[in-house]
């Protein structure tokens, strides 16, 4: 087999040490060397060293959670690094060691075998943490907000039918109030600012409750923690902007997609970054993301048809996005949804959507363009004959015959 890379390491990345194999060809034969280095920022300058000094032009490592990036970051400036899927270089069953792990993918990048897996560069990796702990941060408020539901509930108080959001303004009133100690439904339904869809009746018997100390206790408490939360989401707020700045221009380009608002601009482009010459194609881009059927096949059958596995965090946020665009009337996004739901349903309807967005984003990025939608009726008069051929089928099977004659 050929050798692609003469002089290359396999690393074998664990918490606490790293199984550093050096492979050395020349003249047909072959050298292998094995040392183990700490994790430590000294054990990782003596890793960097000992490849130098071996004259190590590449490296590669499997992506074993978190433990690569301190070897990744302290490497990167002086070796080509290669970041593998753990899955896809799996070593023989029964001779797994850290020694051979490390020798099998050495010998696996010596020849070639390994597909890296896509690293962003510092900046963008910085805003992907970023925007990942933003969403963090705002699953823990929706969580703490369920919470006070629930607590309401135990006190014989249903706001929640009433008043769709009880972090708005007149459901922090209310609930500031019977922290407070205030209990008086009278008095408590002043406090609203009148713009509630309610009556004044249904909101003076939803908050007639029994409001003990355990619960204002409860409340308290959940709406301390929501104050802390909310400040801390504003903070990474202000912090991904500045990291956002080389990148505002491309990443503003984004907003003019339907679905797509400036948080939902910031993941994408955390996900993908904006220099898009690791991915050929939007397809190898949509590949990567996992919104493209899985190929699984056997004696000649295909047995699923599943997306795959992709980016988890750039997905459910492009779900999302997807589901807000095909809100947008007379939008191309919105016809491509209805005209997949008639025939496979919402839910493979939606995916396709988000795929298409990512093509856009992908386009978008590449080449610095605002978004330009192709309207509502862009499916319609791309094949006329096949629509009109369906639509006579689908007449036919409801037991209607229809005569073709051209509009004049």
């Amino acid at each position: 087999m050929e050798v692609v890379h003469e002089r290359c390491a396999g690393l074998d990345v664990h918490q606490h040490s790293v199984v550093a194999s050096v492979r050395l060809a020349a003249d047909g034969k072959v050298a292998q060397e094995v040392r183990t280095f700490a994790t430590t920022t000294v054990g990782l300058l003596a890793l960097c060293d000992w490849l130098a000094a071996h004259g190590c032009t590449h490296a590669a490592m499997e992506s074993t959670g978190v433990y690569w990036k301190p070897v990744w970051h302290v490497l990167e400036p002086s070796v080509t690094l290669v970041l593998a899927n753990a899955m896809h270089i799996r070593n023989v069953p029964g001779r797994k060691t850290d020694v051979n792990d490390a020798m099998w993918i050495a010998d696996l990048l010596a020849h070639g075998l390994i597909r890296a897996r896509f690293v962003p560069p510092t900046p963008v990796q910085e805003l992907r943490d970023l925007t990942r702990t933003r969403k963090q941060l705002v699953r823990e408020i929706a969580q703490h907000t369920q919470r006070i539901q629930k607590t309401l509930e135990d006190a014989t108080i249903n706001i929640t039918g009433v008043i769709r959001n009880v972090r708005g303004t007149s459901g922090r009133a209310l609930l500031e109030a019977l922290v407070a100690g205030e209990t008086n439904p009278e008095r408590l339904v002043a406090l609203t600012s009148g713009r509630l869809k309610a009556s004044r009746s249904p909101l003076v018997e939803a908050l007639r409750g029994r409001v003990r100390a355990h619960h204002r206790c409860l409340l308290k408490l959940h709406l301390a923690q929501i104050d802390a939360l909310t400040l801390a989401v504003r903070a990474v707020e202000a912090r991904g902007g500045e990291t956002l700045t080389p990148l505002h221009e491309r990443a503003h380009l984004l907003t003019t997609m339907p679905g797509i608002s400036e948080t939902v601009a910031h993941v994408i482009v955390s996900a993908i970054g904006i220099d898009l010459s690791r991915f050929p194609t939007a397809a190898h881009l949509i590949s990567w993301a996992g919104f493209c059927p899985r190929n699984e096949e056997r004696a000649g059958k295909r047995r699923s048809t599943r997306v795959r596995k992709g980016a988890p965090w750039l997905k459910t946020t492009l779900v999302q996005a997807a589901w807000a665009a095909a809100r947008k009337k007379d939008s191309s996004l919105r016809a491509q949804f209805l005209r997949i739901k008639s025939r496979r349903g919402p839910m493979q309807a939606i995916v396709a959507g988000a795929a298409s967005m990512l093509t856009a984003a992908y386009h978008i990025l590449r080449d610095g363009v605002p978004y330009r939608d192709l309207t509502g009726s862009y499916f319609d008069s791309r094949d006329r004959t096949t629509l009109t051929k369906r639509l006579i089928r689908r007449l036919a099977d409801l037991g209607v015959h229809v005569d073709i004659r051209s509009a004049a």
